[in-house]
């Protein structure tokens, strides 16, 4: 690894969440830039950052290290070898998987700490048989029929503070400048 990007191993365990109020889940995003946006999202709003294989980058990349700035110190970082390896510790009673097919709005839902907010990778989204197996755990973000889909860090921003909202997190005293 580097030194600026420090792995955890992952859990989903309540007593593992520690300072933590919820969990990201990236499963193979493609774009460093992305993920590096989310990595600090992840740090200003106490979520845990999850990261399924493949990835369509390697951690070492500048954008990625860029685009989280100087807060990846701060992120809890878990890498998943495939989406296999993550169904076998996630709990899905908890799980919500964002996906444009969903019939359900993300606010519709009772978000609490420990919840697990899962996103596809940006330019196939969620694979179909994840979620074909589990239609109870899908929501999905309002969008205009103009669009595809929303930019995932957006998607991801969305979710997070919804989460936020939901657990009243009126957040900490700012970092000083």
């Amino acid at each position: 690894m580097n030194e600026i990007i420090k792995l955890v191993p992952p859990s989903f365990e309540s007593d593992a969440l520690d300072d933590m109020l919820f969990h990201i889940v990236l499963v193979h995003p493609e774009i460093p830039q992305n993920t590096g946006n989310v990595a600090r999202l992840c740090a200003g709003s106490k979520a845990w950052l999850h990261v399924v294989k493949p990835l369509g980058y390697v951690l070492e990349d500048r954008y990625l290290k860029r685009a989280g700035l100087d807060y990846w110190p701060a992120v809890r970082l878990s890498i998943h070898e495939s989406l296999e390896a993550l169904l076998e510790i996630m709990p899905l009673d908890r799980t919500y998987l964002f996906t444009k097919y969903a019939d359900s709005l993300y606010r519709e839902k009772s978000l609490e700490r420990g919840s697990i907010l899962v996103f596809g990778c940006e330019t196939k989204g969620l694979p179909q048989e994840f979620t074909d197996a589990n239609p109870d755990r899908l929501v999905r973000l309002p969008t205009s029929s103009d669009v595809r889909s929303l930019n995932l860090s957006n998607a991801v921003a969305i979710g997070a503070y919804e989460v936020l909202r939901q657990l009243e997190w009126r957040g900490e005293t700012p970092m000083p400048s």
